[in-house]
């Protein structure tokens, strides 16, 4: 069973923890972020555990930390884009290409963790979850583990032109990370289940299914690229992209609830 860390409010502020037990109260994710991963290791495994975590989750990311997103890396998201845009050419050619799509998705402070609410964009007419595994990345641009994300988005403001990307993936309310880092090898993460559940006035409305090993990129190479003459000197966070896309009948609400499991692991936020 890989270790999971956990963040949490506390009446000191947040607090990290380990296997549901509290970790001393310096430890702070970016400065473990920047050790090399031995010496992370090593760090963990010595560390004192207090008591029982029993403060509600926050998101696993701290507020100088950035969380990135990787675009278009699943079939089924390309031809989901292809036909929602008025440049639907975009999208072939950025899943064909060399280069990955990534972008900036969300600071730590404006990241929603577990029970906590995302939304829906006021002036956009059709908004959808996008369920992804993320990336958790130290400073070297290693792969120390993942988390569950939800890339909240506005298919209609992204489908009017495709250069209104930032608007429809980056508002307040638009991401989502938890409900914890789960600490495992990159080969782990191969072909994990993923799987999305969405509820209204307490009924499924909307439900799929798809599997890491979909990603059409390696996962080293999207760190890899995402590392490319920019640095993370307190680590980072990166969504792989997305293989769940409701078609265009579907569109969030408010009060709907949304549920991404991938391997076990399990995000859940209401709707504003």
């Amino acid at each position: 069973m890989h270790p999971s860390l956990t963040r949490h409010t506390t009446a000191d502020g947040p607090r990290w923890a380990l296997d549901g037990h509290y970790l001393p109260v310096d430890f702070s994710l970016s400065a473990w972020l920047a050790l090399p991963a031995e010496a992370a290791q090593a760090q963990l495994a010595s560390a004192t555990r207090g008591a029982p975590a029993d403060g509600a989750l926050l998101a696993p990311i701290e507020d100088a930390q950035e969380a990135w997103a990787s675009g278009v890396t699943y079939l089924s998201s390309r031809m989901a884009r292809e036909a929602e845009s008025q440049s639907a050419d975009v999208y072939q050619k950025v899943y064909g290409a060399s280069r990955p799509e990534l972008f900036f998705k969300a600071c730590g402070w404006r990241t929603s963790g577990h029970g906590q609410g995302i939304r829906v964009r006021a002036d956009s007419a059709w908004n959808v979850p996008e369920p992804e595994l993320v990336l958790v990345l130290d400073s070297a641009g290693g792969i120390r583990g993942y988390a569950v994300g939800n890339d909240v988005s506005s298919r209609s403001i992204e489908g009017e032109n495709p250069l209104y990307l930032p608007q429809a993936k980056v508002y307040d309310g638009a991401c989502a990370i938890g409900p914890g880092i789960r600490l495992c090898p990159v080969d782990s993460l191969r072909d994990l289940a993923i799987a999305l559940q969405i509820r209204r006035g307490g009924a499924v409305v909307f439900a799929g299914e798809t599997r890491s090993s979909q990603i059409k990129r390696a996962l080293e190479e999207l760190a890899g690229y995402l590392f490319r003459e920019l640095t993370f000197p307190h680590g980072a966070f990166l969504f792989t992209g997305t293989g769940i896309v409701p078609d265009e009948t579907f569109t969030l609400q408010a009060g709907d609830v949304v549920s991404i499991d991938i391997g076990g692991l399990v995000l859940e936020n209401p709707v504003s």
